[in-house]
């Protein structure tokens, strides 16, 4: 280990621990990135990497999207391409004239909150995708939607924050926390101790487990979820389409497997078919089911994928946390330890503002969002585990 003393060690090298090690570094901290893993070797390394508004209430959550879209725009635009940003926007389709209704009164919602949403009308579709299947009643398209490579986007902002003096270690494994009473003073590794100003929880599904060597209650559980990746196609899928129902899926706390269709194109010509959630801890084996309706699911959207070859499929665990919020801030309940966790799918997306935001708190600056929704202590209060 570097015999330098870092104001902050991050445990997680995946996007959140990324983005939070960058924002840090350039608000002049010094910085260690601890994981036990490679880089984006977790969650990061296994999602869509989506950047969304349109699959979110208004509240908290889509006050920080919006955050967070804005400072991936405008404090991390210069860096877009290295990890191939791509605004390619965000329709969501409605099966039933009840759904369209349901969708229009959220797109309603959403646009008093900031989001740039358009009502599509049912003869409208064809014109945003021409593969689209002809039923849905209606949708709503959502320019601000965009996707990321999430594997590129972890391993250049580290990049970045290496560039600006940070350290960033693979292959650590973060095994108890040093303690100054109820102090948390760095973290001790199989690699020796490492002393730090503080420490930042960012372990994503395993966030609970960093918290405990606390001695601290965080209930992050992983919830997982499958993506199928066909052969390359010539352009078939414009932009991310997913059916109205999704955004009832991501709110809901069910453990049982859900499955609602979510289908983009890549720059690579392959087609990411989602999505599924269910909370069967880190058991990672195959599920044919879930696969099943994953492409079920994205044939009724898309027809033309019936002849379509599956080339292959992977599986992340999100960190779901009971009330659907990720955990921002400083654990009042053990000093100078912080959280940068639990944002569910939402991650890639929410990563550059939870990063600003947790570097602002970290130097004691003003966040440009306020933080009490995201507090960690919150669960202390009534809000029940999973």
């Amino acid at each position: 280990m570097s015999g330098r003393r870092p104001d902050v060690v991050v445990i997680g090298a995946g996007i959140i621990g990324a983005a939070s090690a960058w924002f840090a570094t350039r608000a002049g901290l010094r910085v260690t990135v601890l994981d036990r893993g490679p880089l984006a070797g977790g969650t990061s390394g296994r999602g869509e990497g989506n950047v969304l508004l349109s699959d979110k209430e208004p509240g908290p959550e889509l006050d920080l999207a919006l955050l967070s879209r804005r400072v991936w725009r405008d404090d991390l635009g210069e860096h877009a391409g290295l990890w191939e940003f791509d605004a390619k926007g965000g329709l969501v389709v409605a099966a039933t004239d009840a759904s369209a209704a349901g969708l229009a009164e959220l797109t309603r919602r959403q646009r008093a909150a900031g989001v740039d949403a358009v009502d599509v009308g049912a003869d409208e579709l064809p014109a945003y995708e021409p593969q689209l299947a002809r039923g849905p009643r209606g949708g709503a398209f959502y320019p601000g939607d965009a996707q990321v490579q999430p594997m590129l986007a972890v391993a250049h902002l580290l990049r970045l924050a290496r560039e600006g003096g940070a350290e960033v270690r693979t292959g650590v494994e973060v095994t108890g926390l040093l303690r100054d009473g109820d102090r948390v003073t760095g973290v001790r590794t199989d690699r020796g101790d490492i002393p730090a100003g503080g420490v930042v929880n960012a372990a994503g599904p395993w966030a609970g487990s960093v918290a405990e060597l606390a001695g601290v209650r965080l209930p992050v559980l992983p919830r997982r979820g499958f993506v199928l990746v066909t052969e390359p196609l010539p352009p078939t899928v414009r932009h991310k389409v997913y059916a109205a129902e999704y955004v009832g899926d991501v709110a809901s706390s069910h453990a049982a497997l859900q499955t609602s269709p979510v289908v983009e194109g890549t720059e690579s010509g392959t087609i990411l078919i989602g999505s599924s959630r269910e909370r069967v801890g880190f058991d990672g084996s195959l599920s044919l089911p879930a696969l099943k309706r994953l492409a079920a699911n994205a044939i009724a959207l898309f027809p033309a994928l019936a002849g379509v070859k599956a080339m292959r499929a992977y599986h992340g665990f999100r960190p779901y946390c009971p009330d659907h919020l990720p955990v921002i801030g400083p654990d009042p309940r053990a000093p100078g330890l912080w959280h940068a966790c639990g944002h569910e799918g939402a991650g890639i997306g929410l990563a550059a503002g939870t990063g600003l935001l947790l570097a602002q708190a970290l130097t004691g600056a003003t966040p440009a969002l306020g933080l009490a929704p995201f507090a960690p202590e919150r669960f202390d209060e009534g809000i029940p585990a999973p």
